[in-house]
């Protein structure tokens, strides 16, 4: 049977990056994009609760209809995942998901790359968090051994907003060659999703390795929803 999942996105852009990445499986993507957030976020008023309580409605609403899981794709709304997620009644997996796994299981020095200043706090203690939880032996899972920084590519997310994608490609491309130039003993990791294809890009045509949240997006959704194969 058909697995159907709920994608929800700030950004309407996201929408070919998923679709694209989970082509392989057996699975119904129905999409809900909101831009709401994102545009709020530099009000003087605007508070984590107010990201919260729309998180929340948003997720009840997707699984009212009929979905089997939610991936929230948007890093500003996975920040308030760890309080909201646990009364959704289907499985909610954020973008980041993976990383956090990944950082858990490899310890090393990470460099999170942003476009979106709005996300960086947010997600930092969402990924400082994840590495303090402590296994089922009592251990940390390597924090010790695990170094985060964050950097802001600046003047990019602008472009993506306005719809203008190649010029978004191109500057963050630009953006994370440096940082890898400049931390060549570091992860650099594309911290949004937005940026995968620009990690992509990098990759490719430097050989310098940029993660990015769609490097094991699928392998993670196979083996924790058991998603099958077309």
């Amino acid at each position: 049977m058909m697995m159907t999942i709920g994608c929800f996105h700030a950004h309407y852009s996201n929408i070919a990056l998923i679709e694209e990445a989970l082509a392989p499986y057996e699975v119904e993507l129905v999409h809900y994009v909101d831009p709401g957030l994102d545009r709020l976020k530099h009000d003087a008023d605007f508070t984590e609760a107010v990201t919260h309580e729309k998180v929340s409605q948003t997720l009840q609403w997707i699984a009212h209809c009929h979905a089997d899981a939610i991936l929230v794709t948007c890093t500003l709304f996975a920040v308030v995942l760890e309080q909201v997620a646990q009364y959704v009644p289907v499985p909610v997996v954020g973008i980041d998901d993976p990383l956090l796994v990944e950082m858990q299981q490899n310890p090393g020095e990470y460099i999170l790359a942003f476009t979106n200043p709005a996300t960086i706090e947010g997600t930092m203690a969402r990924v400082n968090q994840a590495l303090q939880q402590k296994d089922g032996d009592g251990q940390r899972n390597g924090i010790e051994a695990v170094e985060t920084e964050a950097a802001l590519i600046p003047g990019t997310f602008e472009l993506i907003m306005r719809g203008d994608k190649e010029g978004y490609l191109a500057a963050v491309s630009t953006g994370l060659l440096q940082l890898g130039e400049q931390y060549p003993d570091s992860t650099v990791v594309a911290a949004q999703l937005s940026m995968a294809p620009a990690a992509a890009r990098v990759t490719a045509n430097t050989g310098i390795a940029i993660y990015s949240p769609l490097a094991s997006l699928a392998a993670y959704l196979e083996k924790n929803l058991s998603l099958a194969q077309r």
